[in-house]
């Protein structure tokens, strides 16, 4: 039960601070030789057609403009601040030192001393004076060889960048850098924007930590595991069930928006790993992986954006045709769901002309134009792909039909659901 609860622990932990900003990024897998200008076209954040929808959207908006009131500052208060100053220098001063040496000039020159003459410059320590909402102020303790020991002030800013004297060798490749909103919270940004920094300087056991210190001095719910998010019941609660899908439907829906501003590339991922969307454990259940992606869809739907819900189909060719196993009879499943687009039902009309359903590759692709007909088509906004998996071979590789699915998108949201992109023997 122990080692559940860590799973759990860092499940959580994952989610609520790559969720949230949906870790997009480009595919580094594929060879793609130049990156898509990162906007959708623009469409109006209205809902769909139901009334009772309107009404719904219209309570969070106004509980919306209350947290943005609330959040006006943009910074947090000066009680939160010497309360988040206390805990970092109390506990984690060594993380301050990583700072230093990885994104600041000072780090930078004590690698070049220490190369000519190991220990010659050292830094035995550093405390934290000061908060903002752009930048760290930290007051460094530097030892030099014969001589005697200096204060020195460095600024790391929320957003830095490894040196460009660092030895990339040593940290990781640099994530996605939070995107700036028009109303954050004071408290859980600069928090996200530290666990950036302490991903690049390899320091992951201290994320869990800034998450609970987010929770004492925000006073908010937002990181808090709930208490009856029971994952080893299979399958889950309905309740625990949607507590993710909300989640999810969140992201996708702020990335998208976050896209049409260009603050964010079009090609996004969802990585989603509890117990029922693992395919490596045996409480997999991919009725679970149709919800999520019908909630995803739906709420994208509502936004008065087409989107297309993609499905790879049999690769190979010949008596080599096969699909992966996680993806079995998952298209026809997805259109066979309950989508309650029937007549008199909450989303009337969704499917066909909202939603639709295809496979991976550019002629799934819909674009603008007019039938033989002269019916207008409308294009697709968004499109959903459903775990693509790849198998080993060349005819049986999803990496070219999902690059050329991407480059016919042009600079449309691209979000790919549980990727498991590495090569498998099928």
């Amino acid at each position: 039960m122990k080692v559940w609860n860590i799973l759990i622990l860092r499940l959580m932990l994952f989610i609520h601070f790559i969720f949230p900003s949906i870790n997009a990024f480009a595919f580094a897998v594929l060879p793609v030789t130049q990156r898509l200008n990162p906007r959708c076209h623009q469409h109006n954040c209205n809902n769909y057609r139901d009334t009772k929808r309107a009404a719904t959207t219209t309570t969070n908006n106004n509980d919306n403009d209350k947290d943005a009131l609330n959040t006006s500052t943009r910074e947090m208060t000066l009680e939160q601040k010497d309360f988040f100053m206390g805990y970092i220098n109390q506990h984690h001063s060594d993380v301050l030192c990583d700072f230093v040496i990885a994104f600041t000039d000072l780090g930078a020159l004590m690698r070049r001393k220490n190369s000519f003459s190991g220990g010659s410059m050292s830094i035995d320590g550093a405390e934290l004076v000061q908060v903002t909402a752009k930048e760290l102020e930290v007051k460094v303790l530097v030892h030099e060889r014969s001589k005697e020991s200096l204060m020195k002030m460095v600024r790391i800013p929320w957003d830095a960048d490894l040196h460009k004297d660092s030895l990339k060798r040593m940290y990781r490749l640099l994530p996605e850098k939070v995107p700036k909103t028009e109303n954050y919270d004071p408290v859980d940004d600069p928090i996200r924007r530290m666990v950036r920094l302490l991903h690049i300087v390899k320091r992951p056991e201290v994320t869990g930590k800034l998450c609970q210190l987010g929770i004492q001095i925000g006073q908010r719910k937002r990181a808090r595991i709930e208490e009856n998010l029971y994952l080893n019941n299979v399958p889950h609660n309905r309740p625990v069930r949607k507590y993710f899908y909300d989640m999810a439907c969140q992201a996708a829906l702020e990335s998208v928006v976050l896209c049409s501003a260009g603050t964010l590339t079009n090609r996004m991922q969802i990585c989603c790993s509890i117990p029922e969307l693992n395919p490596g454990m045996d409480a997999y259940r991919v009725g679970t992986l149709l919800e999520m992606t019908r909630a995803i869809a739906i709420t994208l739907a509502e936004q008065n954006l087409r989107v297309r819900v993609c499905v790879q189909g049999s690769m190979g060719s010949g008596i080599f045709t096969a699909i992966p196993k996680q993806l079995s009879g998952v298209a026809t499943l997805l259109q066979r769901m309950d989508w309650q687009s029937g007549e008199g039902e909450d989303n009337e009309g969704m499917i066909g002309d909202y939603v639709n359903f295809g496979g991976i590759g550019a002629e799934h692709v819909v674009n603008a134009g007019v039938d033989r007909r002269g019916n207008p088509i409308e294009q697709d906004d968004v499109f959903l792909i459903v775990c693509p998996q790849s198998m080993v071979g060349t005819d049986t590789s999803i990496y070219k039909p999902l690059l050329e699915h991407v480059r016919a998108a042009g600079d449309r949201p691209c979000i790919l659901i549980n990727p498991d992109l590495t090569d498998k023997i099928s």
